[in-house]
């Protein structure tokens, strides 16, 4: 391809367990991807360099340079300024005031965009899964957190000051676990992978059984979601139990929403589901139903979103042909 054809796109999804970089046709087709580990214990520069390099690989592994790209679309955990691209707080992460932009910018000399990775997940979902149609509707994504995305009249609502959608941190229960934002019992200290993780190694120190032992060792160290659905076939009871909770906590959290807001779509994202949607739609569909208001219900779809981990990608692109317009 000549190196004065800029019309591909980058999206990155940027998570607290691994970034994703995908590359895009003008269409939002996508031509290909790279997957990276995060390792945000080793500091925001270490990041920033390891989302260069997986850029850089997302592009090559095309056969395109970056002189064909017109822009990226990068999504981050937490609070965002979407216009000077500087994330603000990303507990996931550990990051404060990290000018994500202005870095990437430099190392990769490519326009970059910055947006909440939940608000990117929903851009990726409502206008590419669902062609732009649903004027009404809450998107939840379980991953390493909890994000989501709202979308009122058919578009992207993001609030006062861009950070509507934090749907992880909703009080599910006010005496439960800490989170990583300070408060105790939050929605994603309750059903995110984090905290599905966490309450399943609890039980093992505490001598209960599990499968996962005998798959990982008893650390559990590098457990992932597909561990679990593994662990779930293998008829795991105390897995079960766990992740039938999260999937009760979801139904709660998506009950809440409906009454406060009356969407007409629900959709469901991120790893957890991707791995696990067999088990926990259901639970999830009757709790949240059992538990909204006579009549919020009415017409309501409740659904698992098939763009699985590539929502937040396809997210980003999106993001870079709505801000170059």
């Amino acid at each position: 391809m000549p190196d004065n054809d800029k019309s591909h796109i980058v999206g990155v999804d940027l998570g607290g367990t691994k970034i994703l970089a995908g590359v895009f046709t003008p269409q939002l087709k996508c031509l290909g991807s790279q997957k990276m580990t995060t390792k945000a214990e080793r500091g925001a520069d270490a990041v920033i360099e390891r989302i260069e390099r997986c850029v850089r690989d997302a592009v090559d592994e095309c056969d395109l340079s970056l002189k064909n790209i017109r822009g990226l679309g990068i999504g981050s955990p937490g609070s965002v300024d979407a216009e000077s691209g500087k994330v603000i707080f990303a507990g996931n992460l550990g990051w404060k005031d990290v000018p994500l932009r202005k870095e990437l910018e430099k190392r990769l000399d490519v326009p970059v965009f910055v947006g909440n990775d939940c608000k990117n997940c929903m851009l990726g979902v409502h206008e590419v899964e669902f062609g732009g149609k649903p004027r009404d509707m809450v998107g939840i994504f379980l991953g390493t957190g909890i994000g989501g995305g709202l979308v009122f009249d058919g578009k992207l609502y993001t609030g006062h000051n861009g950070v509507a959608g934090e749907l992880g941190h909703m009080v599910i229960d006010a005496g439960g676990p800490k989170c990583t934002c300070g408060n105790r019992g939050c929605f994603e200290a309750l059903a995110s992978r984090t905290a599905i993780f966490r309450r399943i190694k609890d039980a093992v120190k505490e001598g209960e059984k599990t499968v996962l032992v005998d798959m990982l060792g008893p650390d559990l160290a590098d457990m992932r979601s597909g561990d679990l659905r593994k662990a779930l076939k293998r008829g795991d009871k105390l897995v079960g139990k766990i992740i039938e909770d999260a999937a009760h906590y979801t139904g709660v959290a998506v009950a809440n929403l409906v009454n406060i807001l009356n969407p007409e779509l629900v959709v469901i994202g991120g790893g957890v589901v991707e791995q696990l949607a067999d088990e926990m739609m259901p639970v999830i569909e009757k709790t949240a139903k059992d538990g909204a208001f006579p009549g919020a219900t009415r017409d309501l779809e409740i659904r698992a979103s098939k763009l699985g981990d590539d929502a937040g990608i396809t997210g980003g692109a999106v993001l870079v042909t709505q801000r170059q317009k």
